[in-house]
């Protein structure tokens, strides 16, 4: 497959191989003009913290160098050190967040009985009423209940202890939010905030960029898998045909799943192949991918698309329902990190991790505002599918 567009020439030279994430900017499948077992350049594989991904960090987070590589730093510490403090903790664990104030991970546990041991481990303790198992249960009956526009969302804050639900602002007193709110807090301790506005999917109609096809709708490739890609259901259905950024025949969606969840899996042509690539647009080389570790809520992140292209903020919040329009999208990890249409389906990174595919928002990257993924380790265990790795 020949590659004759000018658009974003630069960057793709410089990426790894042909990395060319189509449709979204986002770390996924690439096509490009390279055989597929070409091998990336050894400069990428031992630059886990490139120039531009910590110049990124500066821009949006108000950084110094040094202190965007000490925040990578301590945030790849808290990863092993959450998986830690859950296994100590046991029962009386009550969720986790990075604070990037002082770049140690924080556990909240409803007892001290192991305090000490989960401190030993390298966390911050602080005792709360309920576990995160009494929590996620009364999500998990929130769920069950049928939200009317203007409920935003749902998730559990491991910081308040409680389950948070957001409402648009101007609908806080409608009568149909209102009950909806009764209700819920009849399942256990809720707590509700406002929100501005109320997500919707980003997808969007055929435009110019490097995405990915299917029907009208223009959406970014998430992150490379054996035979294929992973991206967000509400792009298209099983057994829709995917076009390239250039209007030839890609591939074809194996599985979707939208409303409910929002991811899918689309399998690839001969001629097009996949390389363990996020996209950088020219604003940070392109990263390899080398695994898909979660990242804890407070963490920094990093998601790139073929509308906006590449952008950072934090995880705010995971295990988050969102009620979009088309129905409630569950189990959604929430971020600081703009997006706008067309981004749908785009990588989420943190440092190498693949962190999950992009599914909506609201705001966009001009003004600011939210946005939330599929964590993409879900999305491979659905399908039986393995990450595309460096």
């Amino acid at each position: 497959m020949r590659r004759t567009s000018a658009l974003h020439a630069p960057a793709l030279r410089t990426a790894l191989a042909a990395a060319l994430l189509l449709a979204g900017g986002l770390a996924g499948t690439a096509v490009g003009t390279q055989p597929a077992s070409a091998a990336p350049p050894a400069a990428h594989a031992a630059a886990p913290a490139s120039t531009g991904l910590l110049e990124a960090m500066e821009r949006d987070f108000g950084l110094t160098r040094g202190q965007a590589e000490e925040r990578l730093r301590a945030e790849k510490a808290a990863v092993t050190v959450e998986k830690k403090a859950r296994d100590l903790a046991g029962p009386s664990y009550a969720g986790s967040w990075f604070d990037a104030a002082d770049g140690r991970l924080k556990v909240a546990l409803t007892s001290r009985d192991k305090a000490a041991e989960v401190e030993a481990a390298g966390a911050d303790v602080r005792v709360v009423r309920y576990s995160a198992e009494r929590l996620d249960r009364v999500k998990e009956r929130i769920d069950t209940l049928s939200a009317p526009p203007g409920v935003s969302s749902w998730y559990v804050d491991p910081q308040l202890n409680r389950v948070v639900i957001k409402v648009v602002d101007a609908d806080r007193e409608k009568k149909a939010v209102r009950a909806f709110v009764e209700r819920a807090s009849a399942a256990g301790p809720v707590s509700v905030a406002r929100t501005a506005q109320a997500p919707a999917p980003y997808a969007a109609g055929t435009v110019g960029g490097d995405p990915y096809y299917t029907g009208n709708v223009r959406c970014s490739i998430g992150f490379s898998v054996h035979g294929g890609f992973v991206t967000a259901g509400h792009c298209g259905r099983a057994g829709a045909a995917v076009r390239g950024w250039d209007g030839s025949a890609m591939g074809t969606f194996q599985g979707s799943s939208f409303p409910g969840d929002d991811y899918a899996y689309v399998s690839i042509h001969s001629g097009w192949w996949t390389v363990p690539v996020v996209l950088g647009w020219g604003t940070i080389p392109d990263r390899l991918v080398r695994g898909s570790a979660e990242a804890p809520v407070g963490a920094s992140i990093c998601r790139s698309g073929s509308t906006t292209h590449w952008h950072c903020g934090n995880v705010l919040a995971k295990n988050e329902t969102v009620n979009y329009s088309q129905g409630a999208v569950h189990q959604m990890t929430k971020t600081s990190v703009c997006a706008e249409g067309g981004d749908s389906g785009g990588s989420f990174i943190s440092g190498d991790q693949a962190q999950g595919v992009t599914s909506g928002g609201w705001g966009n990257c001009s003004g600011g505002g939210e946005t939330w993924f599929q964590p993409v380790n879900e999305i491979l265990g659905r399908y039986g599918l393995t990450l595309h790795t460096a």
